[in-house]
């Protein structure tokens, strides 16, 4: 009897070789994928999968328990590893690694497989996940054991196997899209004095070809919460999509870095996150106004950890949940409204208000109606430098 092994299944070049690979290693494979927002519609998945020969496919549509549990709490952080990345894949992997599980419970698989390659991060958030909420599973991970030592390889492999695949090696960038952004990596990339190509990006413009009058998005927060948009109300994933499509025409959100992997190594990757940038420059403008300067500069460093928590997969930490009760706490007098304009790939401030404004006009204006004491600012200067007067 063929041993059952539940697979995470993208529909991409890996993990489409991975289904054959497992086959011949004598598994039964059952594949599981998690709808988020992919490059690949569910019916594409399926039909892909099945091709394959995988046994079974389960799809689960988990775009809203992505919005509400895991993007939400990192908007509320403003979780941006390495100023640059929103992290939108890492993100999607401890839920991926949470069903994965589920589905394995399910089928009574004592085994688990990723597609995950052996020198980046997803490995490690996936089977980090898996090892916290069951450690008796066993996970086989392809990609760590075969022979193929390249995307162009593995092409090969699905030629000679007749597996359906996307890729090509003129076009060999692997990619990884949902709801809250792309990330995109390998071919040209690699040589860092290559700029990206414009068919590495999914659906952004770029900012030559972005339109040549700015649009003004006007976005509503309850409790740090995205609850409007431009005065309609919107829940949280029909807004992200929504921003998608109007910061993409704009061209913004792309982003090219050199990033600190996990597991030691830098590596180059570009990024397409529109709702993204929008929604955190939209936030982190509304905490500016209504929370004072102590706890801003302390959930600055909240942020960071936040964000490196994130990126490494320690999703389902005691740290990131105790990190998450504090920044809930904070979000308590984050609402109002932010304007924001977006013109070619820029992201500017055009208005912001708030019933729990810290900024007071009076005190802050320089016209006929100051209400700020002059006075005051001698004493305090003399005490604010009395520990730096050499005596």
């Amino acid at each position: 009897m063929k041993k059952k092994i539940v697979l995470a299944y993208s529909g991409g070049l890996d993990t489409s070789c991975c289904i054959r690979w497992l086959q011949k290693k004598g598994f039964e494979v059952i594949c599981f994928s998690a709808h988020l927002g992919s490059e690949f519609s569910p019916a594409q998945v399926r039909k892909k999968a099945l091709a394959t020969g995988a046994k079974k496919i389960y799809i689960k549509d988990l775009r809203k328990e992505f919005v509400s549990d895991y993007i939400l709490p990192a908007l509320k952080a403003n979780a941006v590893y390495e100023h640059k990345y929103v992290l939108s894949t890492a993100l999607g992997r401890p839920l991926i690694g949470k069903h994965l599980v589920d589905v394995a419970h399910q089928e009574g698989a004592k085994f688990v497989s990723h597609g995950c390659t052996g020198k980046g991060n997803d490995q490690v958030r996936i089977e980090v996940t898996v090892k916290t909420l069951d450690p008796k599973l066993e996970i086989v991970a392809p990609l760590r054991e075969w022979h193929l030592t390249s995307r162009e390889s593995e092409i090969e492999y699905a030629k000679e196997e007749k597996i359906p695949i996307a890729a090509t090696k003129e076009k060999i960038y692997s990619i990884d899209k949902n709801i809250w952004g792309v990330s995109i990596e390998a071919g040209i990339l690699e040589d860092l004095k290559n700029s990206p190509r414009e068919d590495a990006y999914l659906f952004t413009k770029s900012a030559k070809k972005a339109p040549n009058k700015p649009q003004v998005v006007r976005i509503g927060f309850k409790k740090g919460v995205p609850v409007t948009l431009n005065g309609n109300k919107k829940d949280l994933l029909t807004m992200i999509e929504a921003l998608n499509r109007i910061g993409g025409t704009h061209g913004v959100g792309r982003t090219d870095m050199v990033e600190d992997r996990t597991v030691g190594i830098k590596s180059r990757e570009i990024y397409e996150a529109p709702a993204a940038w929008i929604l955190l420059a939209a936030h982190r403008e509304l905490e500016q106004l209504v929370l004072d300067k102590d706890l801003i500069a302390f959930k600055e460093l909240v942020s960071l950890r936040y964000s490196h928590l994130a990126y490494a997969g320690l999703w389902f930490s005691h740290l990131k949940q105790s990190l998450d009760a504090f920044i809930e706490r904070t979000q308590k007098k984050v609402t109002g409204e932010v304007a924001l304009e977006l013109y070619k790939g820029n992201i500017t401030v055009a208005g912001r208000k708030s019933p729990y404004a810290l900024y007071k006009k009076e005190l802050a204006t320089y016209g006929a109606k100051d209400m700020f004491n002059r006075a005051d600012a001698k004493g305090f200067i003399n005490i604010f430098a009395m520990p730096y007067i050499k005596s």
